[in-house]
């Protein structure tokens, strides 16, 4: 009889050991998932912001999944609300977004959070009215910008004199980001005595920085200097200032330090751009909300901001 009953008792766990996981089981054996969200895959920027990304997961294979996620353009803001929407659906354990726009994007961000989801915002910061009203807080990774631009604008106002005229290219003018490098600028030409006749949106884009550029030169024949708030927009103004004639009559400076503006600064045709490490700006926002979500904190106690570097870059750089 005894000897029955042992042998009852240990069928019933071989066949315990052999059910699957119930989905609690599951989830919890399961590595988390991280989702990057980014801008314009167009952009270097963001390319370089993905490749870094990847490397970083490949190293941490083990501690989580990355799912990297793109627009097609920077005013797409439309299709990453909808990549948001995705990520919900595939119940990701953290969100890392670098958003199209500052106020837009947030209405989602909040359903995510309210799905659980842990969010770190990176490169362009959500619009703090906007995730009051919302009753979310979302921590900041990335670099001051107008500090930033104010290195650029800096190293700019040594080539010109008090009184020129330049002009500010700027990002999408919804875009915290866009408002604070045009800020940096604009201290460092009032500091210079510079006069800044002109502030029209390139949409972080080559062509339309190119469009803007060469309405600027039209407008101001006698313009000294382009500021561009990111180097996409730069290559487009270094293009508008040879199609007009006047290479080396009007300095071009940019923001990112993408491969494509090294060239230009090697030979002067962009005088300097800043430099705010994009692959690690991704990799910081990622370990932040990792490390969130394995230490189950809440969402409401991550606010504030998590400050990275920005450099100046000049063709004397090393």
């Amino acid at each position: 009889m005894k000897t029955r009953i042992r042998l009852k008792l240990i069928a019933a766990a071989v066949l315990v050991c052999a059910l699957p996981l119930t989905p609690a089981l599951a989830q919890t054996a399961a590595k988390p998932k991280i989702a990057l969200v980014m801008k314009s895959l167009a952009n270097e920027f963001f390319l370089t912001m993905e490749t870094g990304a990847k490397e970083h997961q490949k190293a941490h294979a083990a501690q989580y999944d990355l799912i990297a996620n793109g627009i097609k353009d920077e005013q797409d803001t439309a299709n990453q609300i909808k990549i948001v929407e995705q990520m919900i659906v595939a119940k990701v354990n953290g969100l890392v977004i670098a958003p199209a726009d500052s106020k837009a994007l947030v209405p989602v961000i909040k359903k995510a959070i309210d799905a659980g989801i842990i969010v770190v915002n990176i490169d362009n910061k959500f619009d703090d009215a906007a995730l009051k009203e919302k009753g979310i807080v979302v921590p900041f990774v990335g670099p001051d910008n107008r500090k930033g631009a104010k290195l650029v604008g800096d190293y700019l106002a040594k080539q010109i004199k008090s009184g020129d005229q330049v002009a500010i290219i700027e990002g999408v003018s919804t875009t915290i980001n866009a408002q604070q490098r045009t800020l940096g600028f604009q201290d460092a030409m009032a500091a210079a005595g510079a006069k800044v006749v002109s502030v029209q949106s390139g949409q972080w884009e080559i062509d339309a920085g190119n469009k803007v550029a060469a309405a600027i030169l039209n407008a101001h024949p006698d313009i000294k200097a382009l500021l561009a708030g990111n180097d996409n927009m730069a290559l487009g103004a270094v293009a508008a200032v040879r199609a007009a004639g006047k290479t080396g009559k009007v300095a071009v400076v940019g923001y990112d330090n993408i491969n494509a503006i090294k060239p230009m600064l090697k030979d002067g045709r962009v005088l300097a751009t800043a430099d705010q490490f994009a692959s690690q700006q991704a990799v910081f926002g990622i370990e932040t909300a990792l490390k969130a979500v394995t230490e189950k904190k809440p969402q409401s106690s991550l606010g504030g901001v998590v400050e990275t570097k920005v450099a100046l870059v000049t063709k004397d750089s090393k």
